[in-house]
């Protein structure tokens, strides 16, 4: 789990919403697909400074380039710990995946509740489609 989590290759495969990411060492630059919000369309590009604990976590928060201004960022965290093995023996990894999204659009405040119920929406959509992508590139089952 751990190198298919640190691949930015591998990532934007598994993860919807996600185009590329470019890998620029300690900071990895993100690349959204275009998203319509109350029919403003936005193509989010970020850069994260990423933080890896080997095997154990991934933070990452938003850093952007110096005198850059990004519209959108991301904060949060990938950590994994041990899981107790299957009644067969197999191994098991507990996964906590803890993430923020900031964007900035050119709506009026009052479109605020609108646009947070949607994007908890489609941040949860989002999550749910990951965790069954990694699960079947893994070949493995939630428990």
């Amino acid at each position: 789990m751990w190198r298919v989590l640190t691949d930015p290759v591998m990532l934007p495969r598994l993860t919807p919403l996600l185009s590329r990411i470019d890998d620029l060492g300690e900071h990895w630059r993100w690349h959204m697909v275009q998203l319509a919000v109350l029919g403003v369309g936005i193509k989010p590009v970020f850069t994260e400074r990423m933080t890896f604990t080997e095997g154990k976590r991934i933070e990452f928060t938003h850093s952007p380039p110096a005198g850059v201004t990004e519209w959108a960022g991301a904060e949060g965290h990938y950590a994994l710990a041990d899981a107790e093995p299957d009644a067969d023996g197999s191994p098991a990894t507990h996964l906590e995946i803890s993430l923020t999204l900031d964007v900035d659009l050119p709506l009026s405040r009052l479109a605020a509740p609108v646009v947070t119920r949607t994007m908890r929406a489609t941040m949860d959509a989002t999550g749910d489609r990951f965790a069954a992508n990694l699960l079947r590139h893994l070949h493995a089952r939630e428990r």
